[in-house]
């Protein structure tokens, strides 16, 4: 793997800077939107359909819970409750005000949606759906057990007398009815397979706002890789090179860097399993796996990865382009994935060249683009193995025939 950092150069004739969104109709861009209707900017994908895994319906264990608030927080204190804190959300839906409703509802002993939780081998709780409800209430009843800022009430609607109050400042008798509070759980039992673990949440996961996929995987893979792609996903390499323009509301950057991670952990010429979901999750356990010199070795790579696509790609590094276009599209995934990795493998004097013709480059992306089998291993079907496979071949072959010519 090359390594080390590589010279300032960046492409050179790039298309306009400031245009805006969104494209003509004409040229059918779809984008992924934040739960607050933000274009994130990146192209939504179609993975395809992902072979279908047969599981023994016998080892599927779901069972209802109840519990209380209590008894929460007092798994939470000993270490069995993963709340997962970084998976909150940044959209502004549970701010100040909306975790202070949510409080005055159990103050107003209104029944809150199920929990779903998944069970680990150390009969752990994974929460999938309700962190922020339970983080709210946690961060109200007993902030320390997770690390969180205390909760002030604030204006609430019907309990106002309340406003300015924390926990310990309500009467006895609301602390009891809060901590006596019942809670409804959906518990995914250990021993479940996980692509049933799986299956079932996104099942489950039709409520106003489902998780993504990346959602999921963080939710249900607990471990090192969590800490990881939060890591790439806030680095300044990662940032420089996709403009800061990716919402990170949705774990979309993060996933972008675990297919970086993927792709380069098991190479393309070894995805043949045709589940795209399933090999992006392996890659977690893999990276789980990973002691913490063999974790630096891929921050190295990563951030060598993206310092390279600056500088041969520039402002459209990850993105298509089409000649004629007046836009800039949002990231392509398919795109990250390809560019990333085979830059990721040129030694640093020969990002240096490409760099230097990087106007070369661009008019060769833009012919590959124009091919209709490479467009379409990049926009739909793109967890195909035989697709993965050409694009990544297409991609070292333009990068061949530039620094050959």
């Amino acid at each position: 793997m090359a390594g080390g950092t590589t010279g300032n150069g960046s492409a050179s004739g790039a298309l306009d800077l400031d245009a805006t969104f969104p494209p003509p109709r004409n040229q059918q861009v779809r984008f992924e939107f934040t739960d607050t209707g933000i274009n994130a900017d990146i192209e939504a994908e179609d993975v395809g359909e992902a072979h279908q895994i047969e599981f023994d319906p016998e080892l599927i264990d779901v069972q209802p819970r109840s519990t209380t608030v209590d008894l929460v927080i007092k798994r939470l204190s000993r270490g069995q409750i993963d709340l997962q804190p970084d998976f909150q959300r940044h959209s502004g839906v549970w701010n100040e005000r909306s975790q202070s409703r949510l409080i005055e509802s159990l103050l107003l002993r209104i029944a809150l949606p199920t929990i779903y939780v998944a069970q680990e081998d150390d009969d752990s709780w994974s929460v999938v759906d309700g962190v922020q409800r339970l983080s709210t209430i946690v961060r109200f009843v007993q902030p320390e057990a997770a690390g969180l800022q205390r909760l002030y009430l604030s204006d609430l609607e019907y309990l106002t007398r309340y406003n300015g109050c924390q926990f310990e400042d309500l009467p006895g008798r609301m602390q009891t009815r809060i901590a006596e509070t019942e809670l409804s759980l959906l518990v995914i039992r250990k021993g479940t397979p996980e692509e049933a673990k799986f299956n079932i949440f996104a099942r489950i996961n039709t409520g106003g706002q489902p998780l993504s996929r990346q959602e999921l995987r963080h939710a249900l893979i607990p471990g090192p890789a969590r800490k990881l792609l939060a890591e790439l996903a806030g680095s300044e390499a990662f940032l420089e090179a996709t403009t800061r323009s990716v919402s990170p509301t949705r774990m979309a950057e993060r996933e972008l860097c675990l297919r970086f991670l993927a792709f380069w952990l098991k190479p393309p010429e070894r995805y043949t399993t045709q589940d795209f979901d399933g090999f992006l999750r392996n890659a977690m356990h893999s990276i789980n796996r990973l002691s913490p010199e063999e974790q630096g070795v891929l921050v190295d790579g990563f951030e060598y990865a993206m310092s390279a696509c600056r500088q041969v790609f520039g402002r459209h590094a990850f993105r298509k382009q089409v000649r004629g276009a007046s836009f800039r599209y949002p990231i392509n995934k398919a795109l990250f994935e390809v560019q990333s990795v085979v830059l990721a493998q040129c030694e640093p004097e020969m990002i240096d060249e490409l760099a230097v013709r990087a106007e070369f480059v661009r008019d060769k992306f833009m012919n590959l683009v124009d091919e209709p089998e490479f467009f379409d291993s990049i926009s739909s079907g793109t967890g195909d193995a035989d697709k993965v496979n050409y694009r990544f071949q297409s991609m070292k072959d333009l990068i061949r025939e530039v620094l050959h010519a």
